[in-house]
């Protein structure tokens, strides 16, 4: 949309889910590739169909037009008895998406999580916050990492996201206080900050500066409104549908996008559904979503 400062593109995780491995199983990388192509986008991220061969999948993203964004990086942070293997790791995440000619790694801490945290078991039910010491040690595990991405040329972008210790409005703004600016800046998921019992608005006003990355995710109301009601956990929800694209959920749209456009972000806004696309198909509701957009667009002429 050429009347937007930043770039529009759309994450895999539309097609095929990242956290509920069942969404789209069957769906194929040219299958996604080739309607990202056909919706005339021109960024995506990482996925688990697609190839793993740097050359092989810049190629087919090339001959599409198409730009690797990005790559979601799990770390384990908060616990310093991970910090050396876990920089490592880093390290060549950093080197695979420089290949790509990415500008950002979307990083996440999966420390005290349901379903991502290694040390966790099957029976356990909550999210385990973080204490005192185990948020230095993540903000110092992150302030390395973020050395590490800008040695090539990229920029750490931390994920606050729903079912981990970094969710809620005060979890940000301790992340963000307690990080080194120069080396850590903030994705921000309109989405995840709701989920996370945020508005949205506020997170993009009060952390512009830090945000270098967006993906522009969708709630339902009542699907969020049930699950709380039942106290389910965050795969659950993903389950039930909390998610959907902008325009076919609760949140108020316009204000995010005129913000960003008035502060001139120029960086990339993903699309971002993550629900199953048998029932809601990812290429009909990511064109519903960009028509919905370009309508919000206008009518601020």
């Amino acid at each position: 949309m050429e009347s937007l400062p930043f770039r529009i593109g759309i994450h895999p995780i539309n097609w095929v889910g990242e956290d509920v491995k069942e969404h789209g199983a069957d769906t194929t990388f040219e299958q996604i590739v080739d309607e990202i192509q056909a919706l005339g986008l021109t960024g995506t991220e990482m996925g688990r169909k697609y190839p793993a061969d740097p050359a092989v999948l810049k190629r087919e993203l090339e001959q599409r037009g198409i730009q690797l964004t990005s790559q979601w990086k799990s770390v384990l942070f908060s616990d310093p008895a991970y910090r050396e293997q876990e920089l490592e790791a880093y390290r060549k995440h950093a080197e695979f998406l420089q290949r790509m000619g990415s500008k950002v790694i979307s990083t996440c801490e999966i420390g005290g999580s349901l379903h991502f945290d290694p040390r966790r078991t099957p029976n356990e039910k909550e999210v385990l916050r973080l204490a005192d010491d185990e948020w230095r040690s993540l903000a110092e595990g992150l302030n390395a990492a973020g050395a590490i991405a800008r040695e090539y040329g990229l920029k750490l972008t931390y994920h606050h996201h729903g079912g981990t210790v970094v969710e809620r409005p005060e979890e940000i703004d301790r992340l963000m206080e307690l990080t080194d600016p120069e080396l850590v800046y903030l994705l921000f998921d309109t989405g995840h900050a709701y989920y996370g019992g945020a508005d949205p608005l506020e997170v993009l006003r009060k952390h512009y500066d830090r945000i270098a990355y967006v993906h522009l995710k969708d709630i339902r109301q009542a699907v969020l409104d049930e699950a709380r009601s039942e106290t389910a956990d965050f795969v659950t929800c993903i389950r039930k549908g909390v998610f959907t694209v902008p325009g076919d959920g609760c949140l108020d749209f316009g204000p995010i996008l005129d913000e960003l456009s008035e502060r001139g972000y120029n960086g990339w806004a993903l699309l971002e559904g993550e629900q199953d696309p048998e029932a809601h198909p990812a290429y009909d509701y990511a064109r519903n979503a960009l028509i919905h957009i370009s309508s919000l667009v206008l009518s601020r002429k």
